[in-house]
């Protein structure tokens, strides 16, 4: 798999947080997509409105918008919101899905374009959904010593300092913001 090289971060259309919906996960290392996107709206002062599975808002940013996506479908099927998208005319090189990544340390980010989901069921169901070619703004959120914790790892809250993980939060906005 090849990976591309960010040719125009204008192309950017739709911005999608990884997450699972609800109070119980709202703050799991797991939904830190939804807690940038969520980070976004609140500064843009943005509505969240549900359709296509989908909570969704809106930003204009000079001549374009760009969509904000949280999935309603539980991280396993994330995929699931790409079909309606597809129909706007959205491809996948204009999608960055944010994601917490286990291969980074706490707080950190990376940009890429395509590569293989590594074990992210979410990004596996957006891979099955649309390809690999999409962008991915990979949010470090550490890794246990034991690779059998990983899934209750990612689905307990940050055992960070509410004040750094707000920070982190805060970053990945404006990692975000970049590639409007």
């Amino acid at each position: 798999m090849e990976q591309l090289e960010l040719q125009n971060p204008t192309d950017i259309l739709v911005v999608i947080g990884l997450g699972n919906p609800g109070n119980k996960y709202r703050n799991n290392r797991h939904n830190i997509g939804f807690l940038i996107l969520d980070a976004l709206a609140e500064t843009y002062g943005l509505d969240w409105q549900s359709k296509d599975k989908a909570e969704v808002a809106e930003l204009v940013v000079g001549s374009k918008t760009v969509m904000l996506v949280k999935p309603q479908t539980f991280m396993n099927v994330s995929g699931l919101v790409i079909p309606a998208l597809t129909k706007k005319g959205i491809k996948p090189e204009n999608i960055l899905v944010v994601h917490d990544e286990l291969e980074k340390p706490f707080g950190t980010f990376a940009i890429r374009c395509g590569g293989s989901a590594r074990g992210h069921n979410g990004l596996k169901s957006i891979i099955k959904a649309c390809g690999f070619e999409f962008w991915r703004l990979r949010c470090g959120v550490g890794r246990p010593e034991n690779k059998n914790d990983v899934p209750e790892y990612v689905l307990t809250d940050f055992a960070e300092e509410r004040t750094r993980v707000a920070q982190f939060v805060q970053q990945g906005a404006a990692e975000v913001e970049k590639y409007f």
